[in-house]
Parts: C-alpha cells; sequence; structure tokens
C-alpha cells in the first residue's frame, strides 16, 4: 500500500477543509473514515466524517488490535481501523488520511513510503482567531487545543511537506501539486517502466 497521503494540522488550521477539497478534485481519491467515541457535530453523518462508536467499543477495538492507529485527542479517542485501510486501498485506489501528529507517526512507522503533508496557519494570532470564531472566546478548551497546535508544530521533522494556509486557494493548489507529484514518483511507476524495457527486447 504505497498510495496513502496523509494530510495533519493542529486544530483550526484548515486541514479537513483542504482534504475535502482535494477530495472534490480527484475522485479517484478514497477518504479513510475514522472511528471517533466524540458526539456527532450538526451536518455529520455516521460513515461519512465518522464512525461514531461508544468509549467501550473503542476500547475492545484496541485491545483486539483492529487499529493501525490510535489517540485520545481533547478527552476524546480517535483511531484509524486496519479494515478502513485495508478495504479502501484495493486496487491501488490512493487513499486520504486526516490525522493528527500522533496518527501520522504511527502510519508513517507503518507505512514508512506514505506522503505526509503537514498544514499551518500563517501567524498564532491568525490560529487564535479561527480557534475564537468556533468558540466565540478563546475558553479553557481553546487553550487546550492551543497548546496542542504548539506541541504538533514542533514535530513538523515528521512530514515530507508543510503547507501554509494563508489563502485557502493557493494551500489548496499547493496539495493538488503534491498529490499528482506523489502519483508520479518512480516507486509508484515502475512497472510501467519495466514492462516498456520488457517490450524493447
Amino acid at each position: 500500500m504505497r498510495d496513502i497521503i496523509i494530510v495533519s494540522g493542529p486544530s483550526g488550521c484548515g486541514k479537513s477543509t483542504l482534504a475535502r477539497m482535494l477530495l472534490q478534485e480527484f475522485p479517484e481519491l478514497r477518504f479513510s473514515v475514522s472511528h471517533t467515541t466524540r458526539p456527532p457535530r450538526d451536518g455529520e453523518a455516521e460513515g461519512r466524517e465518522y464512525h461514531f462508536v461508544s468509549e467501550e467499543r473503542f476500547q475492545r477495538m484496541v485491545r483486539e488490535g483492529r487499529f493501525v492507529e490510535w489517540a485520545e485527542v481533547h478527552g476524546r479517542s480517535y483511531g484509524t481501523s486496519w479494515r478502513e485501510v485495508r478495504d479502501k486501498s484495493r486496487a491501488g485506489r490512493p487513499l486520504l488520511l486526516d490525522v493528527d501528529v500522533q496518527g501520522t507517526r504511527a502510519i508513517k512507522r507503518e507505512f514508512p513510503e506514505a506522503m505526509a503533508v503537514l498544514v499551518v496557519p500563517p501567524t498564532l494570532a491568525a490560529l487564535k482567531k479561527r480557534l475564537r470564531q468556533r468558540q466565540r472566546r478563546l475558553d479553557r478548551e481553546a487553550r487546550q487545543r492551543l497548546a496542542a497546535a504548539l506541541k504538533e508544530l514542533r514535530s513538523y521533522r515528521l512530514y515530507d511537506y508543510v503547507i501554509v494556509n494563508d489563502d485557502l486557494a493557493s494551500a489548496l493548489a499547493d496539495l493538488c501539486c503534491l498529490y499528482v507529484a506523489f502519483g508520479r514518483q518512480t516507486a509508484h511507476n515502475a512497472g510501467r517502466v519495466r514492462a516498456l524495457l520488457r517490450r524493447g527486447r
């Protein structure tokens, strides 16, 4: 499973928005739907944004080794199941994951050839503004998210590429370019070259 693309970044940086837009640009991409113990938000649907499960079921899945990666984030559990990765990677279809830094580290450990992209805000002031827009004021949860964001940013060396989301259209263009380049890597196309060489004998 070489065709794995990870989009990651701190809460409020726009990574999920960019991931959705990338899926719209490239219909061949499949999205890996994570499991979570948090309740659905308005407009979210089971199996589309997340698989919503109880904490008890989530921990049972952990004990059974059914997650490629899992972590507790802001008091809720999130995880990517092996089944999700295997089922959606069949027939060589590229797979997009929207995970945090802990998930990225685990995925890269299992699939070192995966491409990991870190989305970052242009400034910390911009990130604080986005968190305020979500919660009206920088309350305790928002402050926790800001502290977590700084921790994630310190792990930037884990990623292959960094996109600064100052302008959404420009950030999307950058992400699209990286995705196209990823598909042109030698590892993805070596079979085609070998086939040409065999025909040339």
